[in-house]
């Protein structure tokens, strides 16, 4: 059973600017610290990549599915759920709260089929 977020947990992820992740090599340390939007729907946290690409923090998410996570008064490990857009209602509600936190404007490229397909959930662990 995947664990959840707190209510505090998820007020602060929801309220910080960008998360910060550090990926985790196969030996368990982490790797720097790279800053990514984040948003929260529907009890649940996720970030996306304006492009999907094998290389830098999102290739080594997808390889490795471990990372450590911060915003200001949270710093925790996470699993990471690769889900794409297998669900179309998940797809919108994530589309949604990137319009609702970064603008429509901004949040044009995080919301392109493109993007949608590299929506990555992130699982306290």
């Amino acid at each position: 059973m995947t664990a959840s977020w707190s209510p505090e947990d998820l007020r602060q992820m929801d309220a910080a600017r960008e998360l910060e992740i550090a990926v985790k090599r196969s030996d368990g340390t982490s790797r720097k610290w790279v800053p990514v939007w984040v948003v929260c729907a529907e009890g649940q946290v996720y970030v996306r990549t304006w492009y999907r690409r094998d290389t830098g923090w999102f290739g080594q998410a997808l390889r490795s599915r471990r990372a450590r996570i911060r915003v200001p008064g949270l710093e925790a490990d996470v699993a990471i759920e690769d889900i794409g857009n297998t669900s179309p209602q998940v797809t919108a509600n994530v589309d949604d709260a990137y319009r609702s936190k970064y603008g429509r404007d901004a949040a044009g490229s995080m919301v392109t089929a493109t993007a949608a397909v590299t929506t990555l959930q992130l699982n306290p662990q």
